[in-house]
């Protein structure tokens, strides 16, 4: 049997259906508040969060991306890394029109990475974001690369001569998956239901990755551009450990200079269950020049 047998490669670069999202005021201040954002106009709902972008494409990027693999890989799926291109920011009250289509499949030695693209617009078909959404299939196997690999937000590891520029400190609340599930849209069981997570071989409920990556988005813009949260235009990370309940987190932020018309960042996210344990790396982020 080939190793390929099964994945569905006709789908790929193929668009999916566009489809329609109204965006609700409360809905937005709702996953500010349960990703304890402190940014005033995200809390206020004059924008939506920057990852909050993910939320009307959550159904199309999953349907995407378990398109092209075989039925016995769906359930094996991690979120492996996430990049997100910022054209401008998401305003509550305004209608987008989202879609998604694969793009590319991978085979690593411990499994398969698929790579989704998914493109938001605006009621004037002015584009709002985009986004690369990274699937990694535990255990699947596919010989060799199709399409198109993820983009590159490899750590420059020249940066470690020195010092980190700042460094933020959080912490995960008890209850932060349960209050998460709803604005997010995202009720998988391996955040709320301890037992259902132990029995997926993890400690007990685990955080949403995305709403670690929501933390780290306002750790960032909290220190580079507090009055102006639409500068950040790309927010690229690796998930590489899920955060816990009640755990403190640690963002170390590199600042590598200016290309062009951005202010270029690399960071990563340590966690504390244990040392060594970091739940980011490769991270990056891009703000516009002020």
């Amino acid at each position: 049997m080939a190793d390929n047998e099964g994945f569905n490669l006709d789908h790929l670069d193929t668009w999916g259906e566009e489809q329609r999202f109204k965006v609700d005021a409360e809905q937005t201040i709702a996953y500010a508040e349960a990703t304890n954002d402190p940014i005033a106009q995200h809390l206020d709902g004059t924008y939506a969060p920057p990852v909050f972008a993910v939320v009307p494409a959550m159904v199309m990027m999953a349907d995407a991306t378990m398109s092209v693999v075989p039925d016995e890989l769906m359930m094996r799926i991690l979120h492996g890394e996430h990049d997100f291109r910022l054209h401008r920011p998401i305003v509550p009250g305004e209608t987008l029109t989202v879609r998604a289509k694969p793009i590319g499949v991978e085979g690593k030695s411990s499994g398969v990475v698929v790579t989704t693209l998914m493109e938001t617009r605006g009621e004037s078909g002015d584009l709002v974001n985009e986004q690369y959404f990274i699937g990694f299939f535990r255990g699947g196997q596919f010989e060799g690369s199709v399409g198109t690999t993820s983009p590159d937000h490899a750590f420059d590891e020249s940066l470690r001569a020195r010092e980190a520029d700042f460094t933020t400190v959080q912490k995960f609340d008890e209850d932060q998956t349960f209050r998460y599930s709803g604005p997010a849209e995202d009720p998988m069981p391996i955040h709320l239901d301890d037992d259902f997570a132990r029995a997926m071989g993890l400690p007990g409920i685990i955080i949403h990755g995305l709403c670690t990556i929501a933390f780290t988005s306002h750790a960032l813009i909290t220190e580079i551009s507090p009055q102006d949260p639409t500068r950040l235009k790309r927010l690229a990370v690796r998930l590489t450990k899920p955060g816990l309940p009640l755990e403190t987190i640690t963002t170390s932020v590199w600042r590598k200079g200016v290309v062009g018309d951005r202010e270029v960042y690399a960071y990563e996210t340590a966690g504390d269950e244990k040392p060594g344990k970091f739940l980011i790396t490769d991270g990056l982020a891009e703000f516009a020049t002020a």
